[in-house]
């Protein structure tokens, strides 16, 4: 299927992400595109309109303001299964972008991400081993953020449990957390 199958179909979206403005932007874009579009911010209205809606894909931010997407994801696979849910963040790492995979997300963008980026994903079925590799490796500061997501995802999102794990203070990581991931 194609994008421009989907003109015809009148086929369904749900944006799930607490960034207001974001979230009107992927609507006018998916509505321009003949989509049936909902917003949902939080993770309760998100299972609601799910449930209800019943929406063919679904786009899910993995830092929602009071939860992590990573948890509400199986929920929505079991709520929807027919959906083909994309994970956008602005806080990429490796570690979440496996998981996410594995809880059962189809692609994981980094923000900004565009309607076009974000159709492409829905779509793309097949991996690309012609994907270019990296030409240098990670830097110091990008393997020290890898590390960090990777320890707090053992501990399940506990920022407490993971400063201990670290051996860092608590208010030092959450400073860490606050900041967007530092490039390759």
């Amino acid at each position: 299927m194609t994008s421009e199958d989907t003109q015809d179909e009148a086929l369904r979206i749900l944006i799930i992400d607490d960034d207001e403005v974001f979230g009107q932007v992927l609507e006018r874009a998916f509505s321009k595109r003949g989509y049936e579009v909902r917003v949902a911010q939080n993770d309760e209205d998100a299972l609601n309109t799910a449930l209800d809606f019943e929406p063919d894909y679904m786009t899910l931010d993995l830092k929602l303001e009071k939860s992590s997407g990573l948890n509400l994801l199986p929920k929505l696979v079991e709520a929807s299964p027919q959906s083909r849910i994309v994970v956008l963040t602005g806080y990429s790492s490796i570690a979440t972008a496996v998981e996410a995979i594995k809880l059962g997300a189809v692609n994981y963008l980094c923000k900004p991400a565009d309607a076009d980026d974000i159709l492409a994903a829905f779509y793309k079925q097949e991996g690309d081993p012609d994907t270019p590799l990296a030409e240098k490796p990670m830097s110091v500061n990008r393997l020290t953020w890898e590390h960090i997501q990777k320890v707090l995802h053992e501990n399940d999102g506990n920022i407490s449990a993971t400063a201990r794990a670290l051996g860092m203070h608590r208010r030092t990581l959450q400073r860490k957390l606050q900041k967007r991931p530092v490039r390759q």
